[in-house]
């Protein structure tokens, strides 16, 4: 009887299961062997439930360099844009980019990412709004595991009771620690850019620190 009451398998579309299958294999537990992909999302609005996804940057990461010949970019065809984020990030309805259905941003970008340690600041909204899309579609949760530019910034500030952290740190703000350009800034790629610099650089630090490894970066 208790084979009866079993929970079945849902039948998921071949792309997740391809995207599934590469977790079977264990993540190297040295960073320089890891593949980090850094990502941006564009969107209509930051309404979890009633807002959507415009585009989506990214970049793949090893052994600390920028693969540059691997960027990812798509822009999704929606129906809904709110007037002043486009103020922001400059993503019309009319603009001749090419655009494609949300399904199939979401293919793509499975593809690319794998198994990679995914990384963003603020990740929390990317991720979310990321998921919020595949759960449209019937698909479960990104099963990556994910890091936060924001977090691993104060992580790697000098202890000092002359200094107190702030809450948080947002991307100009690293951006004008560590010098780096903001030319393509509220793009999605100009933002994973700006993202993918900052993180080799805070990885640097927390290197000088201490025997780094991949689950060190996560606590």
């Amino acid at each position: 009887m208790i084979g009866f009451f079993k929970k079945r398998k849902k039948n998921f579309p071949d792309f997740w299961n391809r995207y599934e299958a590469q977790f079977e294999e264990k993540l190297p537990s040295d960073i320089s062997k890891v593949r980090f992909v850094v990502l941006d999302t564009e969107t209509t609005g930051f309404d979890y439930e009633t807002d959507r996804i415009l585009s989506i940057g990214a970049l793949s990461l090893c052994d600390n360099s920028i693969a540059v010949n691997q960027s990812f970019e798509v822009f999704l065809d929606q129906y809904f844009y709110h007037p002043k984020n486009i103020e922001i990030h400059g993503i019309m309805q009319e603009e001749p980019k090419e655009r494609i259905t949300e399904i199939e941003a979401l293919m793509r970008f499975l593809k690319y990412i794998g198994n990679s340690v995914l990384v963003a600041h603020h990740a929390g909204f990317d991720i979310k709004m990321i998921n919020q899309a595949l759960r449209r579609h019937g698909m479960p949760r990104l099963r990556n595991k994910v890091l936060d530019t924001s977090i691993l910034y104060k992580r790697s500030l000098i202890k000092s009771p002359l200094l107190v952290p702030q809450e948080q740190y947002t991307l100009d703000q690293l951006a004008e620690k560590f010098d780096i350009s903001t030319k393509d800034r509220h793009t999605a790629l100009g933002d994973a850019y700006i993202t993918a610099i900052a993180f080799m650089k805070i990885v640097e630090r927390l290197r000088q620190s201490k025997n780094l490894t991949l689950k060190k970066l996560w606590r």
